[in-house]
């Protein structure tokens, strides 16, 4: 076998040239295919990040009207609604699956808040339990976070992120002052900020709503038990789990959502709720837009895998030139005694070779060609090990079938035949 690849490899360097334009439709089809690949791998690495973040895994389980998130608003809470406690909060904790709570409510307030002449409006107010910063990853960046005292003695206190703080404030340090919530003061006693700022990949205005509109005005936290000074009653909470890791999350998120909606009142007529609870299944969200993306990319790796079958006729081609140049060359060799077997594996490791350093040559193209994409069309690209492998792999293949026929043509020549031949 060493002695074959020894043999082929010279054979490749004496016919240089010829050997590279054999090679080219090989280097063409692994290319197109490598890049291709990458660059699918690459947006769906990214999209399934830009969903989930950076890591933080957390899971909204929210209450759902119908079709639609229930909104909270100024009119009263549908009736009978439960509202999230500490003992729904510690049985949803006793799944293993399951590491950390938050319950919070949340609603939208297009004007009425104000400092100073300066109005803030589209933001969202967040009522949130003690839990909340811990398990949604925010750390302080000034002042100090809700405590117990606070809530004990409905403080009127408030906690803005850093685009609320921003618009109202400007440069102005915001802890100690004073703003006004539909006429009623509140005391500004911290500004929070990630812990890890994911900034998510934004290339158009779909993805700059999706990823940004809703935080863009900025958000005011109070704490949950001061939310109906703001509203006037009490609304029904959402939830944000953090499953054990980013494989969790759809399972996590299910079983939140049974045990709410286990608490979930039935209607006199014995009709089902409109009201449920359903969770946000990014990982299934993620999955939708990669199938997406995956089956257009799927007709492209078919069309560039033409040119994979035509560089296997071109190394079919110049195979069938070989053995004819080649044909005193085997008569000779079965004239010494070289059996069939001997010949035939020696053609076939040609052609395999052949094509195996035009598949590695491709992939180095490829890469190159990813990057370059990458590059000019500001799309990720993620270089795939195993589509290498499989492309090295399937290039040798192709060598293997294509080089058969040549093959087995040369080991079937007559040597009495070959050695006349002129």
């Amino acid at each position: 076998m060493l002695e074959n690849i020894r043999l082929s490899f010279q054979g490749i360097w004496a016919h240089k040239m010829r050997s590279f334009l054999t090679m080219l439709g090989i280097i063409i089809g692994i290319a197109a295919i490598i890049a291709i690949v990458s660059t699918i791998k690459g947006t769906n690495d990214q999209i399934k990040e830009n969903l989930i973040g950076s890591g933080d895994n957390i899971v909204e389980v929210k209450l759902f009207e119908g079709e639609w998130n229930y909104i909270s608003g100024d009119s009263a809470t549908p009736e009978n609604m439960p509202m999230i406690n500490d003992a729904i909060k510690e049985e949803i904790l006793s799944n293993e699956e399951i590491v950390a709570v938050a319950a919070y409510r949340c609603g939208s307030m297009y004007d009425n808040i104000n400092y100073k002449g300066t109005s803030l409006s589209g933001t969202t107010i967040v009522g949130v339990d003690e839990d909340y910063f811990s398990v949604m990853g925010y750390k302080l960046s000034k002042g100090r976070l809700f405590d117990d005292n606070d809530r004990a003695s409905f403080n009127k206190v408030v906690i803005l992120d850093n685009s609320a703080a921003g618009t109202l404030f400007g440069s102005e340090n915001p802890i100690g002052k004073s703003i006004e919530i539909r006429g009623d003061v509140y005391v500004v006693a911290g500004i929070v900020e990630k812990s890890d700022e994911f900034m998510p990949t934004v290339e158009n205005m779909n993805d700059w709503y999706t990823y940004y509109y809703d935080d863009a005005a900025g958000r005011i936290y109070i704490t949950d038990v001061i939310w109906p000074n703001i509203y006037g009653f009490d609304e029904p909470y959402n939830l944000v789990v953090k499953p054990m890791n980013t494989e969790a999350m759809t399972s996590a998120g299910k079983k939140a959502t049974d045990i709410l909606n286990a608490y979930m009142p039935i209607p006199e007529d014995g009709s089902e709720s409109i009201y449920k609870y359903k969770s946000e299944d990014l990982l299934e969200k993620a999955k939708e837009l990669q199938d997406l993306s995956a089956s257009t990319s799927k007709q492209l790796i078919w069309i560039a895998s033409i040119s994979l079958i035509v560089g296997g006729i071109g190394v079919m081609n110049i195979m069938l030139v070989s053995v004819t140049e080649r044909t005193r060359e085997i008569g000779l060799k079965k004239a010494l005694g070289a059996r069939k077997k001997v010949i035939l594996a020696q053609f076939l490791t040609e052609a395999a070779v052949l094509t195996s350093l035009g598949g590695i040559l491709g992939v180095g193209v490829g890469i190159g060609l990813a990057y370059l994409i990458s590059d000019i069309a500001a799309v990720p690209v993620a270089i795939s090990g195993s589509a290498i492998a499989i492309s090295v792999v399937f290039s040798m293949v192709i060598g293997l079938i294509f080089g058969l026929i040549p093959s087995v043509k040369a080991a079937n020549l007559n040597p009495i035949d070959a050695l006349r031949y002129e």
